[in-house]
C-alpha cells in the first residue's frame, strides 16, 4: 500500500475488496515506524518494522537487526498462514 491517506479516502467497498475482511493472514513490511499499518493487518496480523529509534550502524546491519531479510518475511509469513 504505497499511501494510507489515499487507501482510507476511499468508499468502504473498495477498500474491502483491497483488503477482505475475511482475509485475517496480513503481513506488512515498514522501513519505519510500525505502528500504523496494525490498523490494516488487524489484530491476526503481523508487522516487521523499526523498533527502536536512534540505531546507528550499515543498513545491511540495521536491516537484519529490525527483521527486514529474506528469511525473517518468510518464517512471518509462514506463520501467519499457519495460523501461529
Amino acid at each position: 500500500m504505497p499511501c494510507t491517506s489515499v487507501f482510507d479516502a476511499q468508499d468502504a467497498a473498495w477498500r474491502d475488496q483491497v483488503l477482505p475482511p475475511d482475509v485475517t493472514a496480513r503481513l506488512a513490511i515498514e522501513a519505519g515506524v510500525p505502528e500504523g499499518w496494525w490498523r490494516y493487518v488487524g489484530p491476526r496480523g503481523r508487522v516487521i518494522g523499526m523498533t527502536g529509534f536512534g540505531a546507528s550502524a550499515p543498513a545491511k546491519d540495521l536491516f537484519r537487526h529490525f527483521g527486514f531479510t529474506s528469511a525473517a518475511v518468510i518464517e512471518a509469513a509462514e506463520s501467519l498462514l499457519n495460523g501461529e
